[in-house]
């Protein structure tokens, strides 16, 4: 990509545009989507005035923009760097040593790794753990922390939806009769079945905003949930949206009414797309995981022994900070928020 920049000549008292190439950088970065979507904002920031290579999850393509193009983190060039011995090969030299500066959050805890890094970039590689020690320590202001970046007022994740998508989305109101009804998405799963949420207690809410407020329940299946099963109480009573590259997640999220999840990376970019988001959290750690946005509401259930470790939270004999976090409460808090009372009947009440 390049950039132009006017160039003054004295003798014919005119501009000329030279070409001038933006600086190139590259990012390795090792996350999960959640993880991604925190890491969003030092993202924008690199990628200013700079051609940007990130070294990531191929389907996290989906979700960002130019001048950032997503290449796979498993790819050869990666790879070698824990190879002992790589950093005398040239052509390794030769591919990190174009660009500009290397920003890496892969690799801290290998020497071998660092070291090579170092020395085929030239000395222009900074590496950092990949996440902030400190729990009371949000994980989108670590990575912002990391770039000598702060802020008075916390930065949030921003997500636009691409065209494709949002015409890929029309469709699919139109094609299962889901078009012009108020749309409630849940995600009942996570990347821990321990920070999720009792599937018969999304049933209760699924129900409510069927027969109170009258609109149409989807539930949001991923690979991890149609792998782990359990969830049959939902997916035999409601439309199952599952098989979805993160563009048209992003796009189904965007354009529904409400959305409801546990926490996890499908209730981070809910947020990062601006639907209205309801998080429900357990063991995990509001101050380190919150999803951000102005739309998101955050419901827990303050159990003594929450948030807890993640040993702890496996081996948990009653996760009573989510069995304890009852349907009709949640049902009442979201019933309250204005958006969603705006489209209930006037009269009616909450039944569970």
């Amino acid at each position: 990509m390049l950039y132009f920049c006017p160039i003054k000549v004295n003798e014919m008292n005119a501009a000329i545009d030279v070409a001038v190439p933006l600086p190139k950088i590259c990012v390795l970065f090792p996350g999960a989507l959640g993880d991604f979507i925190c890491f969003l904002p030092a993202l924008e920031i690199l990628k200013q005035n700079a051609d940007l290579d990130l070294f990531a999850r191929p389907e996290f393509s989906g979700l960002v923009s130019l001048p950032v193009k997503v290449r796979s983190l498993d790819g050869f060039e990666v790879r070698q760097l824990f190879v002992p011995g790589a950093a005398r090969d040239e052509g390794l030299c030769d591919f990190f040593g174009s660009y500009t500066a290397i920003y890496s959050w892969t690799g801290n805890q290998e020497k071998e790794f660092v070291n090579q890094l170092i020395q085929v970039s030239g000395g222009r590689a900074r590496v950092y753990p990949f996440r902030a020690t400190d729990r009371k320590f949000h994980q989108t202001d670590y990575y912002l922390a990391c770039l000598n970046e702060t802020y008075e007022r916390p930065r949030s994740p921003v997500i636009a939806v691409s065209a494709e998508a949002v015409a890929w989305i029309e469709n699919y109101w139109t094609e299962h009769t889901l078009d012009g009804q108020a749309r409630l998405i849940l995600a009942p799963g996570s990347g821990a079945r321990e920070k999720n949420w009792p599937a018969d207690f999304y049933l209760k809410v699924a129900d409510w905003w069927r027969h109170q407020v009258q609109g149409a329940v989807v539930i949001l299946l991923g690979p991890v949930e149609e792998e782990r099963g359990g969830l049959d109480l939902l997916l035999d009573r409601f439309p199952v949206a599952q098989n979805l590259s993160l563009a048209q997640v992003a796009a189904l999220l965007a354009r529904s009414h409400l959305y409801l999840g546990n926490d996890s990376g499908i209730t981070h970019l809910a947020a990062a797309v601006g639907v209205r988001t309801v998080a429900l959290f357990g063991p995990s750690d509001l101050h380190q995981w919150a999803p951000r946005g102005d739309r998101v509401t955050l419901l827990r259930r303050n159990a003594d022994c929450s948030p807890c470790t993640i040993s702890v939270m496996k081996e948990c004999p009653h996760r009573r900070c989510l069995t304890e976090l009852y349907p009709r409460d949640v049902i009442e808090k979201v019933a309250g928020l204005p958006e969603i009372a705006n489209l209930t009947r006037r009269g009616v009440g909450i039944t569970v």
